[in-house]
């Protein structure tokens, strides 16, 4: 029989960075045995239904989830317009890393080991932040776009997930070019029958199992 965890409500968060304040909703389990950073994919923000999703999953099996807004409110509101934002990686990897150093000094999250999920252009923000600090232990991608990491993914060394539904057929080919250039344990996971979105009926689920076995294997 698996013994419930108890996990507390999203706790809100502001970071304070160099240049801008981010909003958060940090998650903690008790007994969290690691912390799982969310990058949020174009158009979307840390109240993603699909990444929530996938964070309940992963607090079940005791992550704490920090699910973040990569970009201001008035960033998102031109980024509708323009998405001139969500394709601007090294913007987001800046921030992904200031996420990542205010964990390292968060009294209730300092010791627990850091890992990276994301969506999107938010995983190839995510890699780069990888590349960019030793706390980072393993990455998730979920329909993501690595190939922006660029230069960044020859020097990815930690273990990294790819997920990608099975008629994506344009991001998984990408997907596919990125895998072949990383350095590090990596594997590439195709979710028959799954669009961009995995909107499917079973799809998502699909995505949090996988999501939750690899932070379980390289994580904890």
């Amino acid at each position: 029989m698996t013994t419930p965890v108890e996990t507390s409500s999203a706790l809100p968060i502001r970071l304070d960075l160099s240049e801008v304040t981010l909003n958060g909703d940090l998650s903690l389990p008790s007994n969290a045995r690691g912390l799982v950073v969310f990058a949020h994919g174009s158009g979307s923000s840390r109240h993603s239904p699909r990444n929530k999703t996938v964070a309940e999953v992963l607090q079940h099996g005791r992550f704490a989830t920090l699910l973040l807004d990569l970009l201001t409110p008035q960033e998102e509101l031109a980024d509708a317009t323009t998405a001139e934002f969500r394709f601007d990686i090294p913007m987001l990897a800046d921030r992904l890393v200031g996420a990542i150093d205010w964990a390292r000094a968060h009294p209730q999250t300092s010791s627990l080991p850091v890992g990276l999920f994301g969506a999107s252009t938010g995983a190839a923000g995510a890699l780069m932040a990888a590349t960019r600090r030793n706390a980072v232990s393993a990455v998730v991608s979920r329909g993501g776009r690595p190939d922006l990491a660029e230069a960044a993914l020859d020097a990815v060394a930690v273990p990294t997930l790819l997920i990608v539904g099975g008629h994506d057929e344009v991001v998984i080919g990408l997907n596919k070019q990125a895998l072949a250039r990383l350095k590090g344990l990596k594997k590439l996971e195709i979710v028959p029958g799954a669009t961009h979105l995995f909107e499917e009926p079973g799809a998502l689920q699909q995505v949090a199992r996988m999501t939750k076995g690899w932070f379980e294997q390289y994580l904890s």
